[in-house]
């Protein structure tokens, strides 16, 4: 699962990209430092592995990851291929979520490729060249719908309806999440047409060192903006979180966090926020050898979360044992869990929890 970092040139996506990579992306200041997207495997900040190995005391611990994916820069007219807007447009549908980077911060040193800062028309610059982009695919699927609705097919019919109410609703300006379908309707047509702003979206603020907290006007605005859009907005001090990230030494970088007033570096909660953006999970699997966090989407059954391993344990599953992370912890080991009753045998149909601990029975 990959999340695009989006936005105009020079807002401060590559600086942010290299914060939570460490993959050194080229960063200046001039548009379209970025021509080719790049793409960094993220590990998820979760303090329950750090817990999870203390019990544990395993040879090695590998954290849940995340692909996180730098985009060129986009401007006004990329749908009809100005600037990199084809390539753009062509990255950020291969993205499965959407990180739109705002500049919201005052700074004559750091030029803007609209010559002043304004958060909202950056943004609806954005959003008008994808939902153009998204009105041409639509348009070309109506094309074909029509002629088969017109023979009085009940599906194309009933697809043509939905593409109709997409197109009404990209014409007035309003991006796909936030118009309302069927569930019926979402799995059978919306998202098979792979709409670029049906998917979900983070706005992330990148504000100066001063704002970090609590944020600023420009970022009362956007939340204002977007309040109907059911998206996230994340404050970051993009530039100050790359400062951080120069210190090798972890005292360092805890005092650095703490004079400006957080507990936690903010790229941390951003690429937690973005694991969760892609509607994922995790679940656990503890042993001497390892203990390790696996990614399955919220909803996934056990034979699912099996298959993350190997695809033989979701086709020979059995059932699993589960223990849910509080009891691991509580009772301090497997055997003390196993002692007290709370370890749990589920089937095929179970639903996988956020946090449970697993060992998966297969014959294949």
């Amino acid at each position: 699962m990959k999340a695009g970092i989006v936005g105009l040139p020079n807002v401060g996506k590559s600086t942010l990209f290299n914060c939570l990579s460490n993959a050194k992306a080229q960063s200046a200041n001039f548009p379209f430092c970025t021509i080719e997207p790049n793409i960094g495997v993220v590990n998820v900040p979760d303090a329950r592995l750090q817990k999870l190995e203390a019990l544990v005391n395993p040879e090695r611990v590998l954290p849940a990851t995340v692909e996180i994916v730098d985009i060129a820069g986009l401007v006004k007219g990329a749908s009809k291929g100005e600037g990199l807007g084809n390539q753009f447009l062509g990255n950020i549908r291969e993205t499965d979520a959407i990180l739109h980077v705002l500049r919201c911060f005052d700074n004559d040193n750091i030029i803007h490729v609209d010559g002043n800062v304004d958060p909202i028309r950056d943004k609806e610059t954005i959003d008008m060249e994808l939902q153009l982009k998204d009105l041409e695919t639509v348009d070309k699927k109506l094309d074909k719908v029509k002629r088969a609705a017109k023979t009085g097919n009940k599906e194309a019919q009933k697809e043509e309806a939905v593409l109709l109410k997409l197109k009404a609703g990209l014409e007035a300006g309003i991006s796909v999440r936030a118009l309302e379908f069927s569930d019926e309707d979402q799995e059978e047509f919306v998202k098979p047409a792979q709409l670029i702003t049906a998917k979900p979206v983070m706005y992330v603020c990148n504000v100066d060192e001063e704002s970090a907290v609590s944020g600023n006007a420009y970022v009362d605005l956007v939340r204002e903006n977007v309040k109907d859009e059911n998206a996230e907005v994340l404050v970051l001090a993009v530039g100050t979180e790359a400062d951080i990230t120069e210190l090798d030494d972890y005292e360092e970088r805890q005092m650095f966090l703490a004079d400006i007033g957080l507990d936690e570096p903010g790229s941390a909660k951003l690429i937690r926020s973005a694991y969760k953006l892609l509607n994922q999970q995790t679940y656990f699997t503890a042993g001497v050898k390892e203990v390790r966090a696996w990614t399955v989407n919220v909803g996934a059954t056990g034979p699912q979360a099996a298959g993350v391993i190997h695809t033989d344990f979701e086709k020979g599953f059995i059932r699993a044992e589960v223990i849910a992370y509080e009891d691991y912890v509580a009772f301090g080991s497997e055997a003390k869990v196993k002692e007290a009753g709370k370890m749990r045998v589920e089937g095929k149909n179970y639903v996988v929890k956020d946090g449970d601990v697993m060992h998966f029975l297969f014959n294949v």
